[in-house]
């Protein structure tokens, strides 16, 4: 079984500045994604010749519909999760929860799935090319706590 690491994850009060602090260290934006519905921005950024292979993802909340600005974050909780892509997220997490690992998103939609290390420390696991066919026990599995 293969693992890849793809992204550290940060959520961000100020996108631009954000982006701004990140390309002074040499990264570059490489793609962003708003989510209108979801209400929330992503921006991934890389070294030069490193796409796809170490980014950071900032994530910015957006502003409630009412105007109000959206959550501060403070001790650590701008910090996000870790992020793999891994060969068959059925098989490694039935293994994790072999070992007595909680999955605390269960990979529902044979697609992604988050688990917590020891430390509570947020892990997404991402099924490398499409999805897999959508299961059972998974398809029912309930969220557990917080990812």
């Amino acid at each position: 079984m293969s693992i890849q690491y793809l992204h550290t994850m940060l959520r961000v009060s100020d996108p631009d500045a954000t982006v701004k602090f990140f390309n002074l260290l040499g990264l570059e934006e490489v793609r962003r994604y708003d989510s209108e519905q979801g209400r929330f921005t992503l921006i991934f950024l890389a070294a030069p010749g490193q796409k796809d292979v170490a980014e950071v993802e900032l994530t910015y909340n957006w502003p409630s519909e009412d105007g109000s600005p959206a959550e501060e974050y403070k001790g650590g909780r701008n910090f996000g999760h870790l992020a793999y892509r891994v060969d068959n997220i059925y098989e490694l997490c039935q293994s994790l929860m072999d070992a007595g690992v909680t999955i605390n998103r269960p990979p529902r939609d044979g697609h992604m799935a988050f688990v917590r290390t020891p430390d509570n420390i947020s892990v997404e696991l991402l099924q490398a090319g499409d999805a897999l066919p959508v299961q059972e026990p998974w398809a029912s599995m309930e969220n557990i706590g917080e990812w």
